[in-house]
C-alpha cells in the first residue's frame, strides 16, 4: 500500500508576497520643525520605495525641519529591502541635518537592527558631525582638525 503525502500548501511561484492588509500605509503628520510618519504594514521589496519617497518629499518640503519621527508601532515584517530603505532614510536625514527617530519599535525591528549591527547607527541621538548651538536649536557642522592625528 502506497501512502500519498500531500503538502500543507502549494505555491505557484516562489516570490514573497504580502496579504493585502499588510501593504505599507504611511501617514504623515507635520509641524514647522518636526515631521512624523506613521508606518503601518510590511516594509519590504514592494513597499520600501514608497517610504523612502514619502520621507524624501517631507525633507525637501520642509527646509526648517529638525526632527523626523518614524512611528513604527504598526510595522509588520521587514525584509532586506526594508532595512535598506531605513538605511537610505538615515543617510538622507543625516545629509539634511535632521535627527531621525525610530519611535515605538516593535521587537522584530529591534531584533533585525541588532542582528545587522545597525541599531545604534539608526538610533544615534543626532546626525554625525552636527552639534546643536546652545539656546538656538540650530545645527552646525563641526569643523574637523586638519593635519596628522597626534595618535598616529
Amino acid at each position: 500500500m502506497r501512502s500519498h503525502h500531500r503538502p500543507l500548501y502549494r505555491r505557484r511561484d516562489h516570490r514573497m508576497t504580502t496579504r493585502p492588509d499588510h501593504h505599507l500605509q504611511p501617514t504623515t503628520v507635520d509641524s514647522q520643525d518636526s515631521l512624523r510618519i506613521e508606518v503601518r504594514g510590511d516594509l519590504d521589496y514592494a513597499s520600501a520605495d514608497l517610504l523612502v519617497a514619502e520621507v524624501t518629499a517631507g525633507l525637501s518640503g520642509q527646509p526648517a525641519l529638525t526632527d523626523l519621527h518614524l512611528s513604527c508601532a504598526g510595522l509588520g515584517a521587514v525584509d532586506s529591502m526594508g532595512l535598506s530603505a531605513l538605511l537610505m532614510i538615515g543617510r538622507r536625514t543625516t545629509a539634511a541635518g535632521v535627527r531621525l527617530h525610530l519611535d515605538d519599535r516593535p521587537a522584530n525591528l529591534n531584533r533585525l537592527l541588532e542582528l545587522t549591527g545597525t541599531l545604534e547607527h539608526l538610533t544615534a541621538p543626532s546626525p554625525v558631525g552636527a552639534e546643536e548651538t546652545p539656546g538656538t536649536g540650530d545645527s552646525t557642522v563641526k569643523a574637523r582638525p586638519t593635519g596628522q592625528d597626534a595618535n598616529t
